[in-house]
């Protein structure tokens, strides 16, 4: 007799758990199996724009910094066109432009960081534009679930993007920007609970 789906008992979940850099990303744990670690180039290095460095430090629920974290990026290139088919304009992308990376904490630090060029506006739902964005995958240690946020950019017009705007703490749209530091650098915290805790999107 066959069993109803609603028979099968749910597994348990997991976390990441501490070999995730081995799976995801081997030569941060000391594995030099690829000639060259996959997605660690975000742009590529013909991809035309602003070449921007973006960094900062994943913190926990006390504020202690989380130091084995795996990030992952993807965004669209300087005319705000993603690499991708379900862009419409994708055979416009720039030539060259990969669009995606991934990157890890520093185990001793906490801090991650990444090089790219600034993404443009990008088309929306209903043709609507969105202000320049980043979106970010995290997963670690004590993290059932993946967490998808975006990094949104200060010196950027944000006030119209449909995203930001569906935040309804005004304040907490912050946790979403990311700060100037420098010509071409900007600081990102991820704070995972507690105070400041970055606005995590359901997808």
């Amino acid at each position: 007799m066959v069993q109803p789906l609603n028979y099968l008992k749910e597994s348990p979940s997991q976390t990441a758990g501490p070999y995730v850099h081995i799976g995801l990303a081997p030569a941060a744990a000391g594995f030099n199996i690829f000639e060259r670690e996959l997605g660690w180039d975000i742009a590529g290095p013909d991809a035309q724009g602003t070449r921007i460095r973006v960094e900062g430090v994943v913190y926990d629920g006390t504020g202690v910094p989380v130091k084995d974290v795996l990030i992952e990026a993807w965004q669209a290139d300087a005319n705000g066109i993603y690499p991708h088919v379900e862009d419409p304009r994708h055979a416009d992308c720039a030539r060259g432009f990969r669009g995606w990376g991934r990157v890890i904490t520093d185990f001793d630090t906490g801090v991650w960081g990444f090089d790219t060029i600034k993404p443009g506006v990008v088309q929306g739902r209903n043709a609507r534009p969105m202000a320049p964005h980043i979106n970010l995958w995290i997963v670690a240690r004590g993290i059932n679930i993946g967490l998808n946020t975006r990094i949104y950019f200060d010196d950027e017009d944000n006030a119209a993007d449909p995203v930001l705007n569906l935040v309804e703490q005004v304040h907490r749209r912050d946790t979403l920007i990311a700060h100037k530091t420098g010509p071409n650098t900007y600081r990102f915290d991820i704070r995972l609970q507690g105070e400041g805790e970055t606005v995590f999107m359901d997808i």
